[in-house]
């Protein structure tokens, strides 16, 4: 086997095995949230969704970002010991940036707790601070992995943090409340299960590596390596981080509106904490996308280099239609049975109307996640992050006007305006880049159609369920049912008029992670027309 075949071989196995973990990373980040409202009620979901984006940010950039990073300069090193200093000034780097940041966070927790509306948040900030601190290490042991194309440890290290991290958080927070502590003793134990479940991830990366500095290193331009490091990790991470920001300017703004507003403290907590319960479910319905930009991208930049064939473009074309074709159903499905589904997790049927707008940010997000990566991959970075930040701004400014007029509808609004700006400019920016059709004008017929059909089901069906085959049960045990069976019976019928229609080919669904079944059954409907 020639070093060409081993490498391509290696990466793609370890391409599958990172995807594998990060669908169990990404499903546990989303569902550890809903027994964690459970147990501390809206209130106690708003005082930890607050602070988590200050941690939040910090740990995608870092162990997400700056890993890729240390990965591609590593990669690029000629030797082992222009490896080994890489190695060491990006530890440095990050050592000083993380001790900064512990500081700032320390030091400005009241600050920043005032400018948020709760002064009572200092102390979940500062506990939060401490997490920073194990950043440096587990970044550069990630990069040095992934640029062996060692993906095993890493993927071991992603899941055993965020086991246990949930672990600390659910277990904690049940024995704080349990316990008779404050909702804010509560947040202080969610933050420490995060610091927590960092550090773990850190011990399981030792474990599997101990030379990180040993032996001798050459003199490298540290300078160089700081700036592309920088720029490399803002701008891999950025599109991972925007869902964040935007988190981020919801707890500076949102509250702060709602008490100006003339409500009074806690019932603008547990508003903003009803709204906040969009954030998993979000997360839940863009795992496919998140998938997709790890699965198929790599595809693309591979078929990208070669000069014979049509190259990447009909894995572009497939990225895109199965982002739109996900990630408008997950958003779609999820808003005709959100009342359902709302109750089912969340005990109550709070804030419904705000969540079911909220919902269709997993339509915008299934679309800006995989055509950055594209265009990442394509070397195009600067004009993707500056869309980002747009977006951010224009969430901030819409924010300021409709959460005044519609309380938190006006937030979820604001959301799917900033999001939806993203999408434009990037499909216009993604368009001038690459010039070829991404999708048929059938493929949107098809699209529509399904979505009608998906509705005159499910429709009828809760109707049918909510009021006479449930009504005997308890309020909660009927929605869970009519959400569970309603969520089966629209995928199922959305699927099977996408197969029939073929706007799916049978050899496209087996480049998706796990869509090998899902081919096999679209040729046994098909075969008549075969």
């Amino acid at each position: 086997m020639s070093r060409a075949d081993w490498n391509m071989k290696t990466f793609m196995k370890g391409a599958s095995i990172l995807t594998i973990s990060a669908i169990i990373v990404k499903l546990l980040a989303a569902v550890y949230r809903i027994p964690f409202q459970n147990l501390v009620g809206d209130k106690g979901f708003f005082i930890y969704q607050q602070v988590y984006p200050f941690i939040g940010i910090f740990i995608v950039w870092t162990s997400y970002g700056f890993a890729v990073a240390v990965s591609k300069l590593l990669a690029g090193s000629s030797n082992d010991g222009e490896a080994k200093a890489i190695k060491r000034v990006a530890f440095l780097y990050l050592a000083g940036l993380s001790i900064l940041f512990f500081i700032i966070l320390m030091t400005f927790a009241p600050f920043f707790a005032q400018a948020m509306g709760d002064p009572e948040l200092a102390s979940l900030l500062r506990a939060g601070a401490y997490i920073v601190l194990v950043m440096p290490m587990l970044a550069v042991l990630k990069g040095s992995f992934q640029s062996e194309g060692q993906m095993t440890p890493v993927a071991f290290s992603n899941v055993g943090e965020q086991v246990f991290r949930v672990a600390v958080i659910l277990i904690g927070t049940w024995v704080a409340v349990r316990a008779g502590a404050s909702l804010y003793t509560a947040g202080e134990v969610a933050m420490w299960g995060a610091v927590v479940g960092e550090t773990a991830g850190v011990v399981i990366l030792a474990l599997y590596y101990r030379n990180a500095f040993k032996g001798p290193m050459e003199k490298i331009d540290t300078w160089r390596v700081v700036k592309d490091m920088t720029f490399v990790s803002i701008s891999v991470s950025a599109s991972s981080l925007i869902l964040l920001f935007f988190q981020l300017a919801d707890s500076f703004t949102v509250y702060n509106i709602l008490l100006a507003k003339g409500f009074m403290a806690d019932t603008a907590m547990e508003l903003k904490g009803v709204y906040d319960r969009g954030q998993p479910l979000v997360q839940m319905g863009i795992l496919i996308a998140s998938t997709l930009a790890l699965a198929i991208v790599p595809l693309i930049a591979h078929h990208a280099a070669k000069k014979e064939g049509r190259g990447a473009e009909p894995f572009i074309q497939l990225t895109f239609r199965t982002a739109v074709l996900f990630g408008w159903a997950a958003a779609v499905g999820l808003a005709f049975v959100l009342p359902y589904v709302n109750e089912m997790l969340f005990e109550t049927r709070d804030g419904s109307v705000a969540l079911i707008i909220f919902a269709f940010q997993i339509f915008w997000l299934s679309l800006i996640l995989p055509l950055t990566a594209i265009l990442q991959g394509a070397g195009k970075v600067k004009i993707p992050t500056l869309f980002l930040l747009g977006g951010l701004v224009l969430k901030i400014i819409a924010n300021q006007f409709l959460v005044p007029l519609l309380d938190v509808t006006g937030a979820a609004i604001a959301g799917n305006v900033g999001f939806a700006a993203i999408t434009f400019g990037l499909l216009l920016y993604f368009k001038s880049v690459w010039p070829i059709r991404l999708a048929p004008i059938r493929f949107y017929g098809w699209l529509l159609l399904a979505t009608l059909a998906m509705a005159a089901v499910i429709f009828p069906w809760m109707l049918t369920a909510d009021q006479l085959l449930f009504d005997n049960l308890s309020s909660r045990v009927g929605a869970t049912l009519t959400a569970l069976t309603s969520v089966a019976l629209g995928a199922g019928v959305f699927l099977l008029v996408v197969m029939k229609s073929r706007i799916m080919a049978e050899k496209e669904w087996y480049l998706l992670p796990f869509g090998r079944r899902l081919a096999r059954v679209q040729m046994i409907l098909t075969k008549n027309r075969r």
